[in-house]
């Protein structure tokens, strides 16, 4: 904590040291490590390849964020749900996505996880409950919502987790889904990852009070604000917030705040910032900060976290030399694909 630059903590009111939960276990502070360092290598390389053309569409980088899909996901079940936004690479990986797959899916193959027709801002793995990324904002609500009620239905003891923006606070179907979820106690999580900035504007232009989970008090809900460069305190809520809601305890609404590093998309300069300001916010690297603790506290020795580290960054050189050597472009008779189920169009 001493480390993070004051000139940003006013921005940051839930800034707090890391400390590892009782009984988290080695293995899954590895786990969390690998993934957090996996996101970065992803989403800095995914950069590189748009910038030279070999990705298609918009990419939205998470890097600055990967503490706060890591921390989400791990403290879920494997059958859990999540919903995601246009910034989804690291929200998929977090989850247990194929990386290869993902890869591929951003290079538009075939051999993608939606088989190149999703690419980055619709990418989806239903398999292992990622029920897809969508770019449109607030979008994931009503989905999360809807997952929520079928567990309800069923009694699965499966639960939603909506990752979302600050953005997409100010929209109807924000109000409307929370109110829902919350009149029906239904086991849904409602994840604000509040990085400050909607592109351009600032959360306070638009939004008098600033601290946004306070907006729960008027659903009659919990409403908790986490450190979303803190791998561990958002692992915490979620973790509390899971077991409440299978418990029947009803939604929580958690905000993770933090501050966006990069650009709103991959070749956002940010000329509309203060350029101190992203220097600054540098210093609370959430990958960094864990690399630290785990070194600090013991828990595993420099030579291990670059082990771990170094794993990450193959996995992902491997990811994109198997979506550039090794996967195929959509056949054409696969183009009338996907638009059909269980035999009825989709209208």
């Amino acid at each position: 904590m001493e480390k993070i630059c004051e000139s940003i903590k006013p921005l940051l009111p839930s800034i707090k040291p890391l400390k590892a939960p009782k009984g988290l276990t080695k293995q899954q502070m590895e786990d969390m490590l690998y993934k957090m360092c996996a996101i970065r290598a992803f989403d800095s390389r995914v950069r590189d390849l748009w910038m030279a053309g070999e990705i298609y569409g918009l990419a939205h980088s998470y890097v600055g964020a990967e503490a706060i899909a890591v921390g989400a996901c791990a403290a879920l079940n494997k059958d859990d749900y999540i919903t995601s936004t246009h910034r989804g690479h690291g929200h998929t990986l977090a989850k247990g996505a194929d990386v290869n797959k993902m890869m591929a899916e951003l290079f538009g193959k075939y051999e993608g996880l939606n088989r190149g027709k999703g690419g980055s801002m619709h990418i989806a793995d239903v398999d292992i409950g990622m029920l897809g990324a969508t770019g449109i904002v607030g979008s994931g609500m009503p989905i999360a919502l809807g997952a929520a009620l079928s567990s309800h239905i069923l009694g699965n003891g499966r639960i939603a987790l909506c990752f979302h923006g600050d953005g997409s606070t100010n929209q109807g179907v924000w109000h409307e889904s929370i109110n829902m979820a919350a009149a029906w106690d239904l086991p849904v999580i409602f994840l604000i990852e509040n990085n400050q900035y909607a592109i351009a504007t600032r959360m306070e232009w638009v939004t008098k009070e600033h601290d946004l989970y306070k907006r729960a008090i008027g659903y009659g809900i919990e409403g908790v604000q986490v450190d979303g460069f803190n791998v561990f305190d958002v692992y915490n809520a979620v973790k509390k917030a899971a077991d409440k809601a299978r418990s029947g305890g009803g939604p929580t609404l958690i905000e993770a705040r933090y501050i966006r590093i990069l650009g709103h998309f991959v070749a956002d300069d940010q000329v509309y910032r203060d350029q101190k300001e992203i220097e600054d916010c540098w210093t609370a690297d959430p990958v960094e900060r864990l690399k630290d603790y785990l070194v600090e506290s013991g828990t595993f020795t420099q030579e291990k976290v670059n082990e771990v580290e170094k794993a990450a960054k193959d996995a992902i050189e491997d990811a994109i030399n198997y979506a550039r050597h090794h996967c195929t472009e959509p056949p054409l008779e696969t183009l009338y694909d996907d638009i059909y189920a269980h035999g009825e169009v989709i209208r």
